[in-house]
């Protein structure tokens, strides 16, 4: 959807799909932007509510292509991988998964969480590598929420997972060439000026209700900024967004189910590799999701 104003060149509304009791907004890609920077992908999911006994499950699939970075708002995730890594992640958490030429892993709700039930919401976003790192070894990566620097100042307090934010820069690291990522809380009437530095750049209202050049936007939407300018948020009530933003991607990508690559060739190739077994497996989590049929790319 378009948006006038000097500052804004697009909103994006994701709808809200439901995945067996629980919903996810799809903000990327996106009919009429399929990237900003090298993020190819960005869900948010949940919030939503589990009854004792009851969890998120995400059976083992594979990568290709791409990073994923995991970020929750609420809850907890266990994360395995073919690479033998276990890892529970909780909110304000960064973990990071290089794919490369290929990498399997599950999410799953942990067992604790399991126990007591409880909500669950967080973000996830994936990455495209550069086209001279698509085949780079796969690797995995975890930071505490301790370890990812805020950045706080007059109604704000923003958090450097990615990149640098107002020169503070992120101890995650980063294959993907100069982008940021980065998860800011505003106090109503708050506001937070976005730098220039980069040409795309985008950001995704979690909570809340922001004004920008006098345009209001409520939650739960993917903001578009034009490039070359700084751009200031004001918080008409408390918000919380996630701001990305990168340079251009090096060239195209295709995107299909789990894989990202620079042709349908390696799509295609990766699809028949996950199909005949040919992916590495995850010790002690012998489930898995089939490839679905192959459509046009």
């Amino acid at each position: 959807m378009s948006a006038s104003g000097a500052a804004v060149d697009m909103l994006i509304v994701p709808p809200m799909r439901d995945i067996g009791g629980f919903g996810v907004r799809r903000a990327l890609p996106a009919p009429g932007r399929r990237s900003i920077g090298p993020f190819v992908f960005l869900d948010e999911m949940g919030p939503a509510d589990f009854a004792p006994g009851a969890g998120m499950d995400v059976r083992p699939h594979p990568h290709i292509g791409l990073a994923t970075l995991t970020y929750l708002l609420d809850g907890a995730l266990f994360h395995r991988d073919s690479l033998r890594n276990d890892q529970e992640i909780a909110p304000g958490a960064v973990n990071l998964m290089v794919a490369g030429r290929g990498i399997v892993h599950s999410e799953r709700a942990p067992r604790h969480f399991r126990t007591s039930g409880g909500r669950m919401a967080g973000l996830q976003f994936w990455l495209a590598l550069p086209q001279a790192q698509a085949e780079i070894a796969p690797s995995f990566s975890h930071y505490d929420a301790g370890r990812i620097p805020v950045v706080a100042g007059d109604g704000f307090r923003a958090r450097a997972v990615i990149g640098t934010l107002d020169d503070v820069a992120a101890p995650v690291d980063n294959p993907f060439g100069p982008c940021a990522l980065a998860e800011i809380a505003l106090e109503a009437g708050g506001a937070y000026e976005i730098r220039r530095q980069y040409e795309e750049r985008a950001v995704y209202l979690i909570s809340g209700v922001i004004e920008i050049e006098g345009q209001v936007f409520a939650d739960k939407s993917l903001i578009v900024l034009k490039p070359g300018a700084d751009v200031a948020l004001r918080a008409r009530t408390d918000a919380r967004v996630a701001l990305v933003a990168g340079d251009p991607l090096d060239g195209p990508r295709f995107l299909w189910w789990n894989f990202v690559a620079s042709s349908r060739e390696r799509i295609v190739a990766a699809r028949e590799d996950w199909i005949a077994g040919r992916f590495p497996g995850i010790e002690g989590d012998a489930d898995f999701i089939p490839a679905p049929e192959l459509k046009a790319l």
